[in-house]
């Protein structure tokens, strides 16, 4: 297998890696006002990706940072092209991390309120946008010969990109509920259950609809989701947590698959469209890419599965000093 195929397949693994990761702490900040009713609950559910979400982040930005050096011309049509929504999901993530260290250096209910706010926002809006930028990139963008994009940013928005959108935010916002379960105890977690099992269907709808151009793919996300709530429904979180993994895995597969192999379809002439080939770095640049993954990629996993080991059992609110203002 050439290289470009290699790290072709490896940036669709990041991404898996960052929507199945970074999906769940989207979730919980997405459902911090709903589940989380007193401050000591929304406490509680702050910490349950407090440990994780900056670690999380790291796998977008290695996949930005793979396809700057494995695929340059991808990167640049595709980032350049889709300007807009990239500002707002970078603008939403700084706000959201501002939030999660800020929320806490006042004793105030309306300081806390307000970062709340933009703790929700800031969830919302990155899969959002992410979702659309992906789901772009799978059915093509009017890009010309020169990979510029035309029409501006509202060349993006067509349906099957707005449905993406609702696709990522909808897993989210179940992977979320379900996290939460997973992590809390008492009633923050029968009633992220109860959210989860309720709002499940719908949800995931999007996503299945989405994957609708592939039967086998959309029967796999399919059946992967009954599964996920089924087993939610016998209060077996971490099994339900573990089924949502592989339907994110099971839909990236398919929409890279279906992707292979252009890298980036042009909607105005295939001629124009940057695959694999004809995008790719050097051989050069590739090889030593490898080597440096090779490397670097286990010390990686390694240090972020020992944090998730070591933050692993439930807390609730029991665990969490009292507070001055409910």
């Amino acid at each position: 297998m050439e290289l470009s195929t290699v790290w072709f397949v490896l940036i669709a693994l990041l991404w898996f890696g960052y929507l199945f990761l970074e999906g769940f702490d989207f979730g919980v900040g997405m459902l911090l006002g709903v589940l989380g009713r007193t401050e000591t609950e929304r406490r509680v559910m702050v910490n349950t990706i407090g440990p994780v979400w900056d670690g999380n982040e790291v796998w977008m930005i290695v996949a930005v940072g793979a396809t700057f050096a494995a695929f340059p011309s991808w990167y640049a049509s595709l980032l350049s092209g889709a300007f807009l929504p990239i500002l707002v999901i970078l603008l939403a993530l700084i706000g959201r991390g501002v939030a999660f260290e800020y929320r806490g250096k006042v004793d105030s209910a309306r300081w806390r309120r307000n970062w709340d706010r933009v703790i929700f926002f800031g969830s919302w809006l990155p899969p959002l946008g992410w979702g659309l930028v992906l789901t772009a990139t799978v059915v093509g963008l009017p890009i010309n010969a020169r990979g510029d994009l035309v029409g501006g940013p509202i060349a993006l928005l067509r349906w099957e990109t707005l449905l993406g959108a609702l696709a990522v935010a909808g897993f989210s916002l179940v992977h979320g509920a379900v996290f939460t379960a997973l992590k809390t105890e008492g009633a923050i977690r029968a009633r992220a259950r109860r959210l989860a099992l309720g709002i499940g269907p719908i949800a995931l709808l999007p996503l299945v609809g989405l994957l609708g151009f592939s039967v086998l793919g959309g029967a796999v996300v399919l059946v992967l989701a009954g599964l996920a709530l089924w087993r939610l429904w016998l209060e077996r979180e971490g099994q339900a947590f573990l089924l949502l993994g592989a339907l994110a895995a099971a839909a990236v597969a398919t929409l890279f698959g279906s992707l292979y192999p252009d890298v980036l379809p042009s909607t105005l002439d295939t001629a124009f469209s940057l695959t694999v080939a004809n995008a790719s770095a050097s051989p050069y640049t590739l090889t030593v890419m490898t080597w440096v993954a090779a490397f670097g990629t286990p010390a990686v996993l390694a240090y972020q599965a020992w944090t998730y080991w070591v933050f692993r059992q439930r807390i609730g609110t029991r665990h969490i000093p009292a507070v001055h203002a409910p």
